[in-house]
């Protein structure tokens, strides 16, 4: 890891949960067609230490989790996307302090592919990128980075259709509640997840009319999500807890502490769960804590990276 310098600066990149997840089919190219909200929070949070270094020196990554410093990163690979598609490379080295959980459905890759990104894009100049392109890089990179790169990182959440490309803007009521989010040490492979609900639901394939309903429009994005009146769900879960069982035990434990709701945020494992009351909600983090299990607990709205 290189010395901070006076120029170095630390990019933080945010986590997000799905409030809802719905597949609705799978396409004859292997992809899924999904329906999902994502929304961000602040903790827990990765961050990249960028140093400048001389130019033509490419990029040194180092991370706090010495197994990730390999090619497969996302932020190497997206160091070397952006490179590759303007032909702009500084000499950087980043120390990745890794804190989102891998194979936790919080998007912690997709986020530091995010943050880097714009970062990049920032430095560019004449060789910067539009958002147009921008948003096509990203995505070539992750089906989450696009959101976080739009939305996230500045604290908004946002509707996403299509495989998670089509992202809306949309309004969040969750005022006067509280969310726990529970981090257990499971990890589960998102490509083993679409897998295991294709075995599941061999049936669902797309139809010409399933593809021709999935494109959300402004009027339906701009609605006013409240979970007192939409369904919260994740439909990874009927294919993951059977595998996973002490995930559906987390599920169950704050439910059975007085949870509103509670669900799997995106493939699995990390769970979350909104509270009414904060006493419960506190009660219920400490519970977790209590046997080295990390959780969190916020007021909502929370301030998301919006304020970093």
């Amino acid at each position: 890891m290189a010395a901070p310098t006076e120029t170095s600066v630390t990019l933080n990149a945010c986590c997000k949960v799905n409030l809802f997840l719905r597949i609705i089919c799978r396409r004859s190219d292997g992809y899924h067609e999904i329906k999902t909200l994502f929304y961000p929070l602040p903790e827990p949070h990765d961050s990249l230490l960028v140093t400048p270094l001389t130019a033509g020196s490419g990029l040194h990554l180092t991370c706090s989790r010495k197994e990730l410093e390999t090619g497969s990163n996302l932020v190497a690979k997206t160091y070397a996307a952006f490179a590759s598609r303007t032909g702009f490379s500084p000499g950087l080295s980043i120390h990745l302090e890794k804190r989102i959980p891998t194979g936790a459905g919080l998007g912690g890759g997709s986020s530091d592919a995010a943050v880097l990104l714009a970062y990049l894009n920032d430095l560019a100049g004449e060789q910067a990128l539009s958002t147009a392109d921008m948003t096509a890089l990203a995505a070539s990179l992750g089906a989450d980075v696009p959101y976080f790169l739009l939305h996230g990182r500045h604290g908004k959440p946002a509707l996403a259709t299509g495989i998670g490309e089509s992202l809306f803007p949309i309004q969040v009521d969750l005022d006067g509640y509280w969310l726990v989010l529970v981090c257990p040490p499971e990890h589960v492979s998102t490509p083993w997840a679409y897998g295991a609900w294709d075995r599941l639901y061999p049936e669902k394939t797309c139809s010409e009319e399933d593809l021709a309903i999935l494109t959300a429009t402004n009027q339906e994005a701009s609605n006013l999500f409240c979970p007192e009146t939409t369904a919260l769900g994740n439909d990874f879960e009927a294919a993951v807890f059977p595998a996973f069982p002490e995930l559906a035990k987390v599920k169950d434990e704050l439910l059975d502490r007085s949870a509103a709701h509670a669900v799997m945020s995106g493939s699995g494992a990390a769970i979350f769960a909104l509270y009414r009351d904060a006493d419960i909600a506190k009660s219920a983090q400490l519970a977790f804590l209590g046997r080295s299990v990390p959780a969190y607990a916020f007021p909502l709205p929370c301030w998301g990276v919006a304020k970093w």
